[in-house]
């Protein structure tokens, strides 16, 4: 479980991001923060990985306590919490197989990160991630070479690649049409589901909040609004979010909507060809 508890963030600026935020997000929750731009919602999740260091408050995940963990404890916290990225963060001029591998970078020694040496198990399971969001035949491509949607997938799986316990993703969809986004979110969720993974997702998207989060926290100057199933997401709430739209047109539910986007993909791979396996361990 992740506790969160008095969470404030005051930048040099003197800005209030957060305002004694307290959260908590059982194993396997699929939360979205929602609010306008500038609520604190990204600042959240980067309290948690400390990108952002807290003003004040507490994080902890499963009785580790890491707003007091030193820069050594922290490296490997960071292990343990999968993030993905709005614009990707991909490096591209390496393969999707190495952009998935550097998932790995903090369990090798520095030798072997630097010259990208990963463990044989490393190389699987990086092939049955691939496999599973449908890029297995990607795997040897650059990533300049991607489209945005498959782009997101790898750093998907480059997140999983960590095996965390919490999964947080920030504004994975900004990027995307609205197919893809769909496919993305849904994606996410089957994904957290089978790994019973908790996830925090920062988006915009109302709509793709409500489809595929099981709760909805919505912040508004830094200060938690709303927090409650998809469902209780009314008008009223919407207004005291965002402030007086018309919002009839965004509320609706999951199973309103067709599922005619939804786009294959890919099992767990039982086992890797001998021949593929060993010519992409040749990365290494």
């Amino acid at each position: 479980m992740l506790r969160i508890k008095g969470l404030t963030k005051r930048y040099r600026t003197g800005d209030l991001a957060l305002k004694g935020i307290d959260l908590d997000v059982p194993d396997g929750q699929v939360m979205a923060l929602i609010g306008p731009s500038g609520a604190g919602k990204s600042t959240v999740i980067r309290c948690i990985n400390r990108l952002v260091e807290p003003t004040a408050g507490t994080i902890t995940l499963n009785d580790t306590e890491i707003v007091a963990l030193r820069s050594g404890e922290l490296r490997r916290m960071r292990r343990r919490m999968g993030m993905i990225f709005q614009e990707y963060a991909l490096v591209e001029r390496l393969s999707v197989m190495e952009n998935v591998l550097s998932g790995r970078l903090g369990y090798v020694g520095f030798w072997q990160s630097f010259m990208r040496r990963f463990p044989q198990s490393d190389i699987d399971e990086a092939f049955r991630l691939l496999q599973r969001v449908g890029l297995d035949h990607m795997a040897d491509k650059r990533a300049d070479e991607l489209s945005g949607g498959q782009r997101q997938r790898v750093g998907i799986c480059r997140a999983l690649i960590q095996n965390p316990e919490l999964l947080l993703v920030d504004e994975p969809t900004a990027s995307l049409d609205p197919k893809t986004s769909r496919q993305i979110m849904r994606l996410i969720k089957e994904l957290c589901g089978e790994r019973k993974l908790s996830a925090i997702i920062n988006i915009h998207d109302v709509m793709l909040a409500q489809m595929f989060a099981e709760r909805i926290v919505g912040l508004k100057l830094g200060e938690i609004v709303y927090d409650g199933p998809p469902d209780r997401l009314t008008p009223a709430v919407l207004t005291e979010i965002y402030g007086e739209e018309d919002w009839s047109a965004t509320i609706r539910k999951a199973d309103d909507e067709t599922d005619n986007d939804a786009e294959p993909v890919g099992e767990v791979a039982p086992a890797i060809p001998s021949i593929e396996r060993d010519r992409l361990a040749g990365l290494t």
